[in-house]
């Protein structure tokens, strides 16, 4: 790692996933590399998607065939990276002849099934919902449906993951500290940083700056780096509900809507079904987004056109809204803008090199960080090889990729643990979990129950190894437990958290994990 007086190889701006993802493999091949987010981990748009590694089967109308297939070749690398935190999905697609005909969604999942390289998730299949588990919660008119494949992942633990990689193989990570202020030089970037915790500032050097600051591209080029953007994009918020469950089986859908975009079903942690999402043009601050009156109104439409039990605004239990960077191109409908990606990478002779990421999708975050490597080889020379291809994320290092056989293992090392317990540690932490649970032999060990199997164990690890600082950090990124548990859980955390002087700042333990 390198130490106040050096210069970094690579100074990342921005904890989203493709700023987390560059930063990982970026370390991984013996670069020195400096992370900072001006918030925590997956603060914005990484923690506000729709939770799919999938190809985007929709993007096949609009002919993205590329993007569709380095989505669908990449559910299959992450899938064994990170067996704990993606999970096969099933997705059910009631048909509706007066929107899609059948032959043309076959031939859409004739091509999603082969465009990539599928060996862990099962093909395309036709069903009738009058005998299939999925037609249950259906209206009674929607005889036939179109069942494929993609996969569920919690989109802010894997930003977390690849952060926390990163730091173990050197980097710096820095949340809550933003970029004051950068000087180009010849030879490196001399850049101030700012924590927000504490006011200091820092200097350092930079050999080459990565800008990876999502729906902040643009603002942190001009701003911050004195660049004039190559590239315009255009902002898209995209907001989703949660209801109590709406079905009991564990298939999710995917539902045609009639302005021909489409809306997902999803189960969500257990007890609730997340739907969305909207995809609506927005201008401002991005993380000042939120959902509005109209959109939970469209939402609940949406699913009300295939569901027989209606969902209303008052059955939401919780929303949340994300701002996606969009690259700008020909498309009049903004759902049909395309969700690619472009690295612009900023060298003129003389000058210390600038690369920017513009668009782009949490699936293929993996694929767009190798492809900054190879952009960022002539400027930086001495690069290793592409690696992350083949290496598991934390705590996805289990036999096999077999997840749930080392939740069997886990149990019976662990016979004191509570199955759900047990279960829930291993989906969030995978073989991280003996680090978590220690030389503990019984509940007592691990502390205090903060409330509804919150224990001290848990925030503890969370706040050394994971960068977590506030109740909102422990219960709704690096968790959803604040969908499970009580206002007075989560004001004992605070309280806990303040205690402990977690908030005050960083500890060195955090930054280097």
């Amino acid at each position: 790692m390198a130490d106040r007086e050096s210069v970094y190889d690579l100074l990342v701006i921005g904890g989203g996933i493709n700023g987390a993802g560059i930063a990982r493999d970026a370390a991984g091949r013996g670069l020195t590399v400096l992370l900072c987010e001006q918030d925590d981990l997956a603060a914005h748009t990484s923690s506000a998607s729709t939770k799919l590694i999938h190809g985007g089967l929709r993007y096949l109308e609009q002919y993205e065939f590329g993007l569709v297939r380095k989505g669908l070749q990449e559910r299959e690398v992450l899938l064994r990276a990170a067996p704990h935190l993606i999970t096969p999905l099933r997705f059910v697609m009631p048909h509706v002849s007066s929107l899609r005909p059948a032959w043309m969604i076959r031939i859409g999942l004739f091509l999603y099934d082969h465009l990539g390289k599928r060996e862990l998730l099962r093909g395309s299949e036709s069903v009738n919902l009058r005998t299939h588990p999925a037609g249950a919660p259906l209206q009674p008119w929607l005889k036939r449906a179109f069942i494929y494949s993609d996969g569920l992942v919690q989109d802010a633990r894997l930003v977390v993951l690849n952060a926390l990689d990163a730091a173990e193989r050197g980097a710096q990570i820095l949340p809550r500290t933003r970029v004051l202020s950068a000087e180009r030089g010849a030879r490196h970037w001399d850049v101030v940083l700012r924590s927000k915790l504490t006011g200091t500032q820092r200097p350092v050097k930079a050999r080459c700056i990565v800008n990876a600051t999502g729906p902040w591209v643009t603002g942190v080029l001009r701003a911050s780096l004195h660049i004039e953007p190559s590239r315009h994009l255009r902002m898209a918020k995209g907001s989703h509900i949660v209801v109590r469950r709406l079905f009991a089986h564990d298939y999710a859908y995917i539902l045609q809507n009639r302005d021909k975009r489409v809306i997902f079903a999803i189960p969500f942690e257990g007890d609730f079904t997340l739907i969305g999402t909207t995809d609506v043009q927005f201008e401002g601050d991005p993380a000042s987004a939120a959902i509005v009156d109209e959109e939970v109104s469209y939402l609940c439409e949406a699913v009300n056109g295939y569901f027989a039990r209606a969902v209303t605004p008052a059955d939401v239990v919780w929303s949340y809204s994300g701002v996606r960077p969009l690259l700008e191109d020909e498309s009049d409908v903004l759902s049909e803008v395309t969700r690619d990606y472009k690295l612009e990478l900023d060298a003129p002779e003389g000058h210390a090199p600038q690369l920017s990421v513009f668009g782009g999708k949490i699936t293929t975050y993996r694929r767009l960080a190798e492809e900054a490597m190879a952009v960022l080889q002539k400027p930086l020379g001495n690069i290793q090889p592409a690696w992350t291809a083949a290496a598991p994320l934390p705590g996805g290092d289990m036999p096999g990729g077999d997840f749930g056989r080392f939740v069997d293992e886990l149990k019976r090392r662990h016979p004191w643990l509570p199955a759900a317990l047990a279960e829930r540690y291993a989906r969030a932490y995978g073989t991280r979990t003996e680090r978590l649970l220690a030389d503990a032999k019984s509940l007592a060990d691990l502390g205090a129950d903060i409330g509804e199997g919150l224990y001290e164990a848990e925030i503890h690890y969370l706040t050394f190894y994971e960068w977590a600082l506030t109740a909102k950090d422990v219960l709704w990124r690096r968790s959803k437990l604040g969908l499970h548990v009580s206002p007075a859980t989560a004001a004992r955390l605070t309280e806990w958290l303040a205690a402990r002087g977690v908030a005050a700042g960083l500890k060195e333990g955090l930054q280097c994990a």
